[in-house]
C-alpha cells in the first residue's frame, strides 16, 4: 500500500468540525497523525523577500507552506497557498491583517498540504465547485465525486512512481 492510501484510509470524520457551512480538521490531530505514520515529516512556511511568514501584494495576503512526508529514502512535499481570510472565509485587506490571522492561516494552509498527502483529503472534496447558482447541488455532488476519485488516483501513480525510483 502506498503511503497516500495508508493516510487516505484514515477516518477523520470524529475529529472534524463544522463552521460557517465548511468542514474543519484540527490540524493537532492531522499532524500527530502524519507523525505517527511517518515521524521524520516536517513542515516549511515559505516566507517572503522579507523574511515575513506571510505574502502580499499590497492589497491582500496569503500564506504558503508545504508538508514533506518522509518514509524511509522517499520524501515527498505538497506546497499549498491559502488567502488570509476572516471568520466569513472572506480574504482580508492587507492594512487589516493581525498575527492572529495569519497564525490561523497558516495551521489551515498546513492541515491542506497534510490533506494533499491524503489524511482527510474527502473534506475538501467539492470546495473549487461553482456555487449554487451556477448548478443544481446534485450536479456539484456528481462534479465532487469524481475529482476526489481522480485526485486520489493520481495521487496513488504518483506514490507508486516514486516508490519504483527509490
Amino acid at each position: 500500500m502506498s503511503y497516500f492510501e495508508t493516510l487516505n484510509n484514515i477516518n477523520v470524520n470524529e475529529h472534524t468540525e463544522q463552521k460557517g457551512g465548511l468542514t474543519y480538521l484540527s490540524w493537532a490531530w492531522a499532524w500527530s497523525e502524519l507523525k505517527k505514520k511517518y515521524p521524520m515529516s516536517f513542515y516549511t512556511i515559505y516566507e517572503n523577500k522579507d523574511g515575513w511568514n506571510y505574502h502580499t501584494d499590497g492589497r491582500y495576503c496569503w500564506v504558503k507552506t508545504g508538508v514533506t512526508v518522509v518514509d524511509g529514502d522517499m520524501q515527498i512535499e505538497h506546497i499549498e497557498e491559502l488567502p488570509v481570510m476572516d471568520y466569513k472565509n472572506k480574504s482580508i485587506t492587507a492594512d487589516r491583517v493581525t498575527s492572529f490571522d495569519v497564525n490561523k492561516t497558516i495551521q489551515r494552509s498546513l492541515t491542506k498540504a497534510v490533506a494533499r498527502h491524503g489524511l482527510g483529503l474527502y473534506i475538501y472534496a467539492g470546495e473549487d465547485v461553482p456555487d449554487e447558482k451556477d448548478g443544481s447541488a446534485e450536479d456539484r455532488k456528481r462534479v465532487s465525486a469524481k475529482q476526489t476519485k481522480e485526485l486520489v488516483e493520481e495521487e496513488k501513480q504518483a506514490a507508486e512512481e516514486m516508490e519504483k525510483q527509490i
